[in-house]
């Protein structure tokens, strides 16, 4: 599940648009910083031929096939017709620049979230809770809770299987609660998923028809976004960890009511079985959206460490050394994933979008 708020917590922080050049202006009345019309900053060394394929709205979480040359991605587009979230799938050559609508895959009803190619590129895993209820579910208000920083984990999401025409094929979770998140091993045997079905936030795996279920993580906190390795064979995932008494009952009574707080996360390794069990970053703020490199041995991530008005992407060693910035945008850039090949990487960012608070997809040559 992405973190959609920040998306819109970040975009009302940004407004205007100054100029095509590497600036930004400052609002000294408001404090806003005015966004700048770029595609790639100069400092962006490991991008290459960065191409925008999506072209107003909310493009998020894209993910490629198994060959290299699809993606199945979640949009909010008021063009297309959405009032919420639904699934889609493209061809990266696919041209949406003058309003064309790609293929949706999910029912059009409810809310989806967190899609995600299976094996053979036709069918695709996703997240919706269109069974619970056809309409979008209520996005909570901050102010009713103390104006924090919340984020919603509907009860009525679960695991799907359609076709890349959008034929629903097959249910795969069917436990009350949250079941959302999946995504697949390059492996191909098994789907890990985040589920409150012991009562709280943990990742689960399953084999590829969701049979075989275990659970993954056992500590208390919210445990989701997960990725498998290169070679399938561990996890990389974003997790909070309360500690102080205070800090548990908040989050307990959030996640009483469907809610978690998503401002302090950091990301974890361990082995698809959950053991090996360790901690890579210590940075602080929201670290999250980690996905591995091909090598296995680093991790890219969104994060807004070092700039609490910003996301952008860094990776980091999977022993936790070796921080580097890879994007250097003054707005959001998240849920980076690299291609199967290795050739090529996708995020989502708010760049390039005339002041808008449009958040579209990007795909890029990677340069190591």
């Amino acid at each position: 599940m992405k973190l959609k708020l920040s998306i819109i917590l970040i975009a009302t922080i940004f407004l205007g648009c100054k100029s095509s050049q590497n600036k930004t202006a400052y609002d000294g009345k408001s404090g806003a910083t005015k966004i700048v019309n770029i595609l790639h900053y100069p400092q962006e060394k490991h991008l290459k031929n960065i191409k925008q394929i999506t072209f107003g709205g909310d493009n998020a979480e894209a993910y490629w096939s198994f060959d290299n040359t699809k993606l199945t991605f979640q949009a909010n587009t008021k063009a297309w017709g959405m009032e919420c979230d639904q699934i889609f799938t493209m061809h990266i050559d696919e041209d949406l620049s003058k309003g064309q609508i790609p293929q949706m895959i999910s029912t059009g009803a409810g809310r989806t979230t967190c899609s995600y190619f299976l094996p053979g590129d036709s069918t695709i895993i996703y997240s919706s809770t269109h069974l619970a209820d056809k309409a979008c579910p209520p996005v909570p208000k901050k102010e009713d809770y103390g104006n924090k920083y919340i984020w919603p984990v509907y009860k009525g999401f679960d695991i799907f299987v359609a076709d890349t025409k959008g034929n629903q094929l097959k249910q795969l979770s069917f436990e009350p609660g949250y079941d959302a998140e999946p995504t697949v091993s390059p492996k191909g045997d098994k789907i890990v998923f985040t589920s409150t079905r012991t009562g709280d936030l943990e990742l689960f795996t399953m084999n590829i028809d969701g049979s075989n279920v275990k659970q993954v993580t056992f500590e208390l906190g919210y445990d989701g976004g997960a990725f498998f390795s290169p070679d399938g064979t561990k996890l990389i995932f974003r997790s909070s960890r309360p500690k102080t008494e205070e800090e548990i009952k908040e989050y307990k009574d959030l996640l009483a009511v469907g809610l978690v707080q998503p401002t302090n996360m950091e990301l974890y390794t361990c082995n698809v079985d959950g053991s090996k069990l360790t901690k890579i970053t210590n940075l602080g703020s929201a670290n999250w959206a980690p996905f591995f490199h091909p090598s296995g041995k680093k991790v890219i991530f969104s994060s807004n460490h070092k700039t609490k008005s910003s996301f952008n992407l860094f990776m980091i060693n999977v022993d936790g050394t070796g921080l580097e910035q890879i994007t250097w945008d003054t707005v959001f850039d998240a849920f980076p994933m690299f291609s199967p090949d290795g050739k090529n990487i996708i995020f989502s960012s708010n760049r390039n979008n005339n002041g808008t608070r449009d958040t579209n997809l990007f795909i890029a040559d990677w340069v190591d």
